[in-house]
């Protein structure tokens, strides 16, 4: 599984990147109208990648940070009928702060208006995102982080990582709770989380 990619830019084009690293060339489909998001051709930069895998072909897709790609992987593991490229049209379509805020306010309209998305899938998304998953508490707490303190929002960021991963709100929840007293960094409040799940 490769994670993240750290190289020189060597292509930059809409929807795809071509990044150097140490001699290889990686292929790598990023959202729409984000290439301006990675940096300028001849720089060394950082994109964190999903490697998808399927019978016949794998793909890298990237993306400028973690939230992007935690994202992406919601949708593709949560909403029936998402599959990758539907998923990078979302990313592409509206930036992830505003797709959430949308989600959380069941905005229909506003996200039936990406590029490949209709009213049923918009209404898919809104609901199996919100009753299925009940991620939006969590973007609801993101999105007023003005009032959180470091710790609360460090457990609610790897909170939303793990449902992202695949684990159910309330399991992560208490994953997240039993370890977050003796820590306050996201990363590590994630790992000693996981570690809990096995």
């Amino acid at each position: 599984m490769i994670t993240f990619l750290k190289g020189t830019l060597q292509e930059n084009w809409p929807g795809r990147l071509v990044i150097d690293v140490n001699g290889v060339g990686y292929d790598v489909v990023v959202p729409m109208n984000a290439d301006a998001e990675f940096g300028q051709t001849g720089e060394v930069i950082l994109v964190k990648t999903h490697h998808h895998i399927r019978e016949q072909e794998q793909t890298l897709f990237g993306f400028p940070d973690d939230d992007h790609r935690d994202l992406f992987r919601l949708l593709m593991s949560r909403v029936s009928g998402i599959g990758p490229k539907v998923a990078m049209s979302i990313l592409g379509g509206m930036p992830a702060n505003a797709f959430k805020a949308a989600v959380v306010a069941g905005d229909i309209p506003t996200i039936s208006k990406i590029k490949g998305l209709g009213k049923k899938t918009a209404e898919r998304i809104v609901l199996e995102l919100k009753d299925k998953v009940g991620v939006t508490t969590g973007w609801e707490m993101q999105a007023t982080g003005a009032g959180l303190t470091s710790e609360q929002s460090a457990r609610n960021d790897a909170m939303l990582a793990m449902i992202s991963l695949g684990y159910k709100q309330a399991d992560a929840q208490k994953a997240v709770e039993k370890v977050a007293d003796e820590i306050s960094n996201t990363d590590e409040i994630l790992r000693s989380a996981l570690r809990l799940m096995r």
